[in-house]
């Protein structure tokens, strides 16, 4: 579905500059399902950056941005830009309006999220053409204003000018919608050989509601159809892509595989953590949408999401007990797994709701190809900034991001739990 991409809209003018705008009429529009012309739920509006101010180097602006303005609702925005392969050397920041109390709210930071996430270079989905550069996402909330600066980073590494933006950067505002019905897979579907995620055929659980602190939950006894191997652990609790709302007429139809997973990697979304897990299927929409029709994936990147509640959610299409080929760890996501805790860890500690379920998901998933996730596992390097393509590495059965590539993620206080995470995934396995 990469026709759904969004596309810039709207014209940089001298006119962008005049407080206040009112809500553009070029947003780009929602993709319709082909089979009954109906909207995907949900919205993308793609405003293209204007240059602020005079500077620039060697004839390129150095700081872009919008005033303030008022925009169709949103509540999850980040940027992008043309070439998936230019870095953004600098900082992203943006202000919103509460649509509920009409407050702004103060300069928040965007992770610029270099490159560091994504499918592997070479791979079909990486060179399909629509791909773009992207900043993390960040949730926000309901809002229906807002006001975005970037400025090319002039440290001391910068040299005698600042490196220029990259070209084509736009501000992202994403309504997630509300969850969708879903439609069946007709034989429409299977005579063109594409595959739809359903709860039968991707293997997922029943759909179910996330839980609150406080709320009783049903254990789940699904068979995962895998044969017993020693040291597995139980499956912990899934909300299936149905449960959070997952669209499927948004995503590509075909599925991806690999051959066995070795390694978990851990990540943090780097979304901010002003959500309530009542929210977090609204967040998880959200990524989806930006991944897909914002940064031109396939789906969303990751495997699996986990709220601050603990609530374990399923990822990429593809069947939970399956080994699906991610875009979470550029360079390794052969052979490997992606678990993203939505969230910002950097400087806040992941609640134990968050550890223990990231111990238990990686236990289960891992046990399933008699992985131990205290041991150590080969993996070969599809490229990156850390390490050369081909390179065999060594790495913990369950690491975190940055053990793959050259970033913060998942976040120095989730990082620092990652040796208590691999010691009780190992105990839910039965191992010493």
């Amino acid at each position: 579905m990469r026709a759904f991409l969004s596309s810039s809209v709207g014209v940089a003018c001298a006119a962008a500059l005049v407080l206040p705008l009112s809500v553009p009429s070029g947003a780009a529009a929602a993709p319709q399902d082909a089979r009954t012309g109906t909207a995907v739920p949900g919205s993308t509006e793609s405003l293209p950056l204007v240059p602020l101010g005079s500077e620039r180097s060697f004839g390129v602006a150095t700081e872009q941005g919008l005033p303030q303005r008022d925009v169709q609702p949103f509540s999850l925005v980040g940027v992008v830009w043309d070439d998936a392969d230019a870095e953004l050397h600098g900082s992203v920041q943006v202000r919103s309006r509460s649509a509920e109390t009409g407050d702004w709210s103060g300069w928040q930071d965007i992770e610029t999220h270099n490159a560091e996430h994504g499918a592997d270079l070479g791979t079909s989905e990486r060179d399909s053409g629509t791909v773009r550069g992207s900043t993390a996402p960040l949730w926000v909330g309901a809002s229906d204003g807002v006001q975005v600066r970037v400025q090319a980073d002039d440290g001391p590494d910068a040299g005698p000018a600042r490196a220029p933006l990259p070209r084509g950067l736009s501000l992202e505002l994403v309504d997630p919608g509300e969850a969708p019905e879903q439609l069946p897979v007709t034989e429409a579907d299977a005579s063109r050989g594409q595959t739809v995620a359903t709860d039968s055929d991707s293997d997922s659980d029943a759909a179910t509601k996330p839980n609150t602190p406080n709320a009783a939950t049903k254990p789940n006894t699904a068979n995962t159809g895998t044969a017993a191997k020693p040291y597995t652990a139980p499956r912990p609790k899934i909300i299936s892509r149905k449960g959070w709302g997952a669209n499927e007429k948004l995503r590509e139809k075909r599925l991806g595989y690999t051959k066995t997973v070795k390694a978990a990697f851990v990540h943090h979304s780097a979304t901010g953590n002003n959500y309530t897990c009542k929210q977090a299927p609204s967040v998880i929409r959200g990524i989806y949408r930006y991944h897909v029709t914002s940064s031109g994936w396939r789906d969303i990147g990751y495997n699996f999401a986990i709220d601050k509640c603990g609530n374990i959610y399923e990822g990429r299409a593809g069947g939970v007990t399956k080994p699906v080929m991610g875009a979470h760890t550029l360079g390794f996501n052969t052979n490997s797994t992606g678990i993203a805790v939505l969230g910002s860890y950097s400087t806040t500690n992941p609640p134990a709701a968050v550890t223990t379920a990231v111990a238990k998901l990686s236990a289960w998933k891992l046990g399933l190809h008699g992985i131990n996730p205290r041991g150590k596992v080969t993996l070969t390097s599809a490229g990156g900034n850390k390490y050369a393509k081909g390179k065999k590495v060594s790495m913990n059965a369950v690491s975190g991001h940055r053990d793959g590539f050259v970033t913060d993620c998942p976040g120095n206080k989730l990082y620092s739990k990652l040796g208590t995470i691999r010691v009780s995934a190992a105990k839910y396995q039965g191992r010493s």
